[in-house]
């Protein structure tokens, strides 16, 4: 298979497994959040992502199969379900653990800051199927950015409670951001054949969202700390293993179950 279609699968399977496992995180407040009209919000969130991930899991798919010379097909199913550990391609952010309801929402806020302008550069990526991907999943990440916007500024901006346990939650999530703009091989060599996004340029937008946010909800933008990092190359927390064996369990259970 050549280098460069190898590149452009990685990258699908990165951005899916992105949303995948964000997904799966934020359902698990299915049934527990402080509001049914916010359990009701975050789960249709919840929904995008996972039609998201279904999107680019079956791109990456069809192009799996038709560049697979031993004639073995695989599915979005296979994709989704039926990977390793160290096959995710997926950023430590979105595996975090849920905290509390503002831990949450800072970690929604800070993955769909990214995703926004992530999916505004690729709606010009010279690959058509995966500038359509981005095009309508940028109306669905614009709701999700406004929403967890706001509530990063009124726990930020709240009582003395919400604000200690949003400061609280910068210091836990802030580590996980960095990786976020550090560009594995496969986003490289993506952006040089005009498929992929600029994450420079990704990062300046990015930051400039998160200072106006932060600087609305009282809230300071630690200064520079280590960066975790590896999840874009299947090295993870050990959050992530009993993540998918949740995630996973029908599929290994029960064979050839379809999404």
């Amino acid at each position: 298979m050549p280098e460069n279609m190898l590149s452009k699968i990685d990258y699908c399977l990165h951005l899916a497994d992105n949303a995948l496992i964000l997904c799966h995180k934020n359902a698990a407040w299915c049934g527990h959040a402080p509001s049914p009209e916010l359990d009701i919000a975050l789960t249709n969130i919840s929904l995008d992502l996972i039609g998201q991930a279904r999107n680019f899991y079956q791109y990456a798919a069809t192009l799996i199969n038709e560049n697979n010379a031993k004639g073995d097909s695989v599915t979005d199913d296979h994709l989704a379900f039926l990977r390793d550990v160290n096959e995710f391609k997926n950023c430590l952010l979105t595996e975090i653990p849920n905290g509390d309801w503002g831990q949450t929402m800072l970690r929604q806020f800070l993955f769909s800051n990214y995703q926004y302008f992530l999916f505004q550069q690729l709606i010009n990526s010279k690959d058509e199927q995966i500038a359509a991907i981005a095009e309508k999943s940028i109306k669905e990440t614009t709701y999700h950015l406004r929403w967890s916007s706001e509530w990063v500024i009124r726990l930020g901006d709240g009582t003395p409670e919400s604000h200690s346990r949003m400061v609280h939650a910068v210091q836990e999530l802030w580590p996980y951001t960095g990786e976020l703009f550090l560009p594995a091989d496969y986003e490289m060599d993506c952006l040089k054949s005009g498929i992929g996004a600029d994450l420079e340029l990704l990062k300046k937008d990015w930051w400039n969202k998160t200072h106006e946010i932060f600087s609305e909800a009282t809230l300071s933008i630690p200064g520079k700390s280590f960066v975790q990092d590896g999840g874009k190359y299947g090295k993870h927390t050990e959050n992530m293993i009993p993540l998918l064996t949740e995630l996973q369990y029908m599929q290994r259970a029960y064979p050839g179950c379809e999404w």
